[in-house]
């Protein structure tokens, strides 16, 4: 479960170039919510993110992660709870290490540090089984260098390091934006079956608004720093992007914004 209490955060307060980033977000997303981000540039969508991964800290309100009160804990102690997958296919893996090594790295995030070299039989058997699901032949190539994989095989790679150990919320982060349309309509393929198969409470913000009614059983817009419009259920199924741009409009009472697209 996750708990988003009143958070609120401006850049370079006092200056000219001073920019309310977020302002009084609340959310909650129960056990198994899969919920999507729209909104415009600079809406506060990757602010909402970092916040949630401990990038940033807001200047205002919490995060809580099943009850626990994360808002001060830094990032990388902040890992063993939330997996995330960001919009570049370089971010997510090292790519001079092998895909087993890769995945191993992913493993001791939740792992008590112990002084065994490399890669167990067990670990392997293991990897052997989670890449075998991605249907991309990774399995049978453990040892080669992440570096010479596609970007998509990476992305995908980096979807499975960020989901195989079971966190208590995923965040993905435009995960798809960087791939051709091919390569996007398969991690998103991917997306939505590991979620749904190992029931991960998610977040996902994305450009792609066929990509936002497709996925997941909410949906929320933003807008200049807030929650302007939030969906779900039924209501979200029979939307469409028609839909979605004429709520938008009610909203902002004019056009729509077509950033929104990008």
């Amino acid at each position: 479960m996750l708990e988003i209490k009143n958070l609120s955060k401006t850049f370079f307060p006092g200056t000219v170039n001073e920019r309310k980033a977020l302002t009084g977000i609340k959310l909650t997303l129960n056990d198994g919510d899969f919920v999507t981000v729209i909104g415009s540039n600079g809406a506060g969508k990757s602010t909402l993110l970092n916040m949630i991964g401990g990038r940033l800290r807001p200047d205002v309100g919490r995060v809580l992660i099943d009850g626990r009160d994360v808002t001060r804990i830094p990032e990388h102690r902040r890992a063993r709870w939330v997996g995330r997958v960001f919009q570049d296919p370089m971010a997510g893996t090292a790519p001079h290490l092998s895909i087993e090594e890769n995945l191993s790295v992913a493993m001791g995030r939740t792992r008590a540090r112990n002084l065994l070299p490399g890669v167990s039989h067990k670990d392997r058997q293991f990897f052997v089984q989670q890449l075998g699901s991605l249907e991309l032949g990774l399995e049978n190539r453990l040892k080669a260098e992440v570096g010479l994989l596609s970007g998509g095989q990476r992305q995908a790679l980096s979807l499975l390091m960020a989901t195989m150990t079971q966190p208590h919320i995923l965040l993905l982060d435009e995960h798809t934006a960087a791939l051709d349309p091919s390569r996007a309509a398969l991690v998103s393929q991917l997306t939505g079956s590991i979620v749904q198969r190992d029931k991960l409470t998610t977040l996902m913000v994305t450009h792609n608004m066929e990509q936002a009614l497709q996925l997941g059983n909410r949906l929320i817009m933003m807008h200049e720093g807030r929650i302007i419009l939030e969906v779900d259920g039924d209501t979200k199924a029979g939307m469409t992007v028609k839909d979605l741009l004429g709520e938008f409009d009610k909203i902002k009472g004019g056009a729509s914004d077509r950033t929104l697209l990008q």
